[in-house]
């Protein structure tokens, strides 16, 4: 038998053979990491892939495979845009690596794709229990501030205004000089106007211009003050600038359906060519599919231009169709945050919504001559049957009804058409004793008016949209030009 001294020693010897081989593995894993690293970024992706799975296969339990891991989810997610096949890949690295900082990287964009494939409130739940399981878990990780960020966009389009605000103003908090805290500060900004601050609302907006000049939120930042005080402080007389772009006469042919992407462009759809166009500067360039006789234009998802025509449907940029069934005269349309669609029917009693996922089905309302979006997930309806507008919540149910030509001199009786913009201000041509144009407040408060008379205008105006600059177009279809008031 052993001596205690021999077996002290071959225990030993036996221990430091162990941690060799240990340090051996460790030290493979991460040249097969590096390995994988450099095939990456000459973007030999299939080598790359090949490296990092032999490294899971050899080395399941290493730091360096969790790297392996997020850095592979990232790749489905940034570059073949296919986030479903990043989901296995994080569920692994939640459950193998839970202890490294990885995983708060890796639960973050879990959390990121499936509130992004989310359809309706219930269906964040598990995104928003992964962002509180980064809070949790890793309280100290760099990847708490973004979880936070993305806690008060889940939380703002549920509704849930103060635990929005909460969770922006955390993530100024934590670190007021990173990418994200302009951000956060933006959709701060915007849940104060929702919650009815507007003073808290303009100075986070301003100081988003005096902290981060240089910042694309600072240049968002600036047309949003600017339609905010315009219109519901200094609220001056609408006034004509005539022909816009200015000396562009006779150059359209029939426009009838305008709207304004979120980059503040217009989208001019024009019934002689039955085409959409971008206007581009002042050239006009063809957006969408042409001949579907559109009745109504709305943005698609990645900035696409789609049509609702009476025949067709839903018609899709790529020209690809998806019927309305009874609402086969459509008056409006907008996608919601969710990507479900809303459609407007001057036939029918309800509003046609048409979910991403599940049976579309009829939102109880009177019949309507325009449908637009607001900031807070519901719609404006204008009804000539109800006489009335009606400022809808994200469920469809009516939250303020304003009857035609309340606070007017003389009544209209008619909405010819409707727009909305960003900030929940609603515009609309109107006709009846009071013909011209009314611009209404989130709130529903009449803010401007002006009958085409007292503008010195005079034709068929059957489109209106409101620019990013305070400026409201108005398309004449009998003239074949735009028209801008200011």
């Amino acid at each position: 038998m052993f001596s205690l001294p021999t077996w002290t020693r071959l225990l030993s010897l036996v221990f430091a053979i162990t941690l060799a081989l240990g340090a051996q593995d460790e030290d493979i894993a991460e040249r097969l990491y590096q390995s994988g690293e450099r095939a990456y970024t000459t973007k030999s992706y299939t080598e790359a892939f090949e490296t990092w799975n032999q490294l899971l296969q050899s080395s399941p339990k290493s730091p360096f495979a969790a790297q392996a891991l997020l850095r592979m989810a990232r790749h489905f997610v940034e570059v073949e845009n296919k986030p479903g096949d990043a989901l296995p890949l994080l569920d692994k690295l939640k459950a193998n690596h839970i202890k490294t900082p990885y995983a708060a990287e890796g639960m973050l964009l879990r959390g990121t794709i499936l509130a992004a494939d989310s359809h309706k409130p219930q269906e964040l739940k598990e995104a928003m229990a992964e962002f509180n399981r980064v809070l949790d878990l890793f309280p100290d990780h760099p990847a708490v501030q973004e979880a936070r960020y993305q806690l008060g966009l889940a939380f703002k389009i549920q509704g849930q205004w103060g635990r929005a605000l909460q969770n922006f103003t955390e993530v100024m908090r934590l670190d007021p000089t990173a990418t994200i805290a302009p951000k956060a500060q933006l959709q701060a900004a915007e849940v104060l106007d929702l919650m009815g601050d507007l003073p808290g609302c303009l100075r986070l907006l301003q100081g988003i211009r005096n902290q981060f000049p240089q910042s694309p939120e600072a240049a968002e930042a600036a047309w949003r003050i600017d339609v905010r005080v315009k219109f519901r402080i200094q609220k001056p007389p609408l006034k004509s600038e005539g022909p816009w772009p200015q000396g562009k006469q006779k150059w359209l042919k029939t426009p009838i359906l305008l709207a304004v992407k979120p980059s503040g462009s217009l989208i001019i759809y024009q019934d002689g060519p039955d085409q959409a166009f971008l206007l581009k500067d002042t050239e006009l360039v063809p957006v969408g599919t042409a001949g579907h006789s559109a009745k109504a234009l709305l943005l698609g998802p990645h900035d696409q231009t789609w049509l609702v025509s009476a025949k067709q449907g839903l018609v899709r940029e790529d020209g690809t169709f998806m019927s309305l069934g009874v609402f086969s005269a459509p008056t409006g349309a907008f996608l919601d945050a969710w990507g479900n669609l809303w459609v407007g029917d001057s036939r029918a009693s309800a509003i046609g919504f048409f979910p991403i996922e599940g049976d579309p089905h009829p939102i109880p309302s009177p019949s309507a001559v325009g449908l637009a979006p607001l900031p807070n997930g519901g719609a404006v309806l204008a009804s000539d049957s109800n006489r009335s507008l009606m400022f809808l919540d994200a469920a469809g149910q009516p939250r303020i009804t304003i009857p035609y030509g309340k606070d007017f001199p003389v009544p209209f009786k008619y909405v010819v058409a409707l727009c909305s913009d960003a900030l929940g201000h609603v515009a609309a041509i109107v006709d009846g004793e009071f013909e011209g144009v009314a611009i209404w407040g989130p709130d529903g408060t009449l803010l401007r008016s002006a009958t085409f008379k007292t503008l010195g205008i005079s034709g068929k105006f059957r489109a209106i949209a409101l620019d990013h600059q305070g400026g409201v177009i108005l398309a004449d279809r009998s003239n074949d030009l735009l028209i801008r008031l200011n």
